[in-house]
């Protein structure tokens, strides 16, 4: 039990779960039924837990220099070599989990999937870092509406609103890991421009994709929208400046990142239908 909860751990289970269960709502409200929301969570999720695993089978030797107490494989708590054989799997299931939607959603996944692991390598320690996540959330609600009956193209408000909700993840993500790091090689575009600034583009990508998701839809803004616009407003300081005032691991921002992140979708489902 210990083994299996730790090979959990080392998915990285807190944003992979936030993505996975963000998609699936979002799936509910773009008018996806039954067996269907099951079929989204399954294939996003499975995006999730192949870069998750992938990353720290890659990443387990600077953990260890690092002295990394909170990655499984790190501290020994699980096998390298299990989390990586996981991470494979994982990966060889994406498109198969998402072929019962048709042949262009599987097609979708599988690219934003693999756009994923090339943040893993090679991309994490370049000026490029935050590519794959422009592509991978960008294509994670297009294979949503994609994969309704009758195949819809995704509106480009809403692929727009994905990628940049993406974009602010990547840099509240590095936050809490700038230090550790930067000691171990890491030198992505977060890394470049430092605390500060990743903080202040994590908060205007994010910003940014809120109002896209406000003004973007046809027809004018629904209270929800409004609502959430001062939620973001309100959350993303807030985060902010608990990430000023902390001592240990800059966590803060990067947890107001998921909370706008998940009212940003809750926005979609109360605003009607997206196609």
């Amino acid at each position: 039990m210990k083994r299996a909860l730790a090979l959990i751990k080392a998915s990285h289970p807190e944003p992979g779960g936030a993505v996975t269960v963000a998609m699936t709502l979002l799936a509910v409200g773009a008018g996806h039924r039954g067996w269907a929301i099951a079929g989204i969570f399954l294939a996003v999720g499975a995006t999730q837990l192949s870069v998750g695993w992938v990353n720290d089978w890659l990443d387990a030797p600077r953990d260890r220099v690092a002295g990394r107490g909170d990655k499984p494989i790190a501290t020994g708590a699980v096998g390298r070599r299990t989390v990586g054989i996981a991470g494979l799997l994982a990966s060889v299931a994406v498109p198969f989990v998402a072929l019962p939607f048709g042949l262009g959603p599987m097609l979708i996944l599988s690219v934003a999937g693999v756009s994923a692991l090339l943040y893993d390598w090679p991309l994490k320690s370049t000026v490029f870092s935050v590519v794959p996540y422009l592509v991978t959330f960008g294509l994670l609600p297009a294979f949503v509406i994609n994969a309704l009956p009758g195949h819809p193209a995704p509106p480009a408000w809403l692929v727009a609103a994905g990628a940049l909700l993406g974009g602010g993840a990547h840099f509240a993500n590095v936050l809490p890991d700038l230090d550790d790091d930067a000691a171990t090689g890491v030198h992505g575009l977060p890394h470049r421009l430092g605390a500060a600034g990743s903080a202040v583009a994590a908060a205007f990508l994010l910003l940014s994709a809120t109002l896209t998701l406000v003004f973007g839809p046809p027809g004018p803004p629904s209270w929800s929208g409004w609502a959430a616009a001062a939620a973001a407003v309100v959350v993303l300081p807030l985060g902010w400046y608990a990430a000023r005032r902390a001592t240990g691991r800059r966590v803060a921002m990067f947890r107001a990142v998921i909370v706008v992140a998940l009212i940003d979708v809750l926005l979609l489902i109360f605003s009607g239908p997206v196609v």
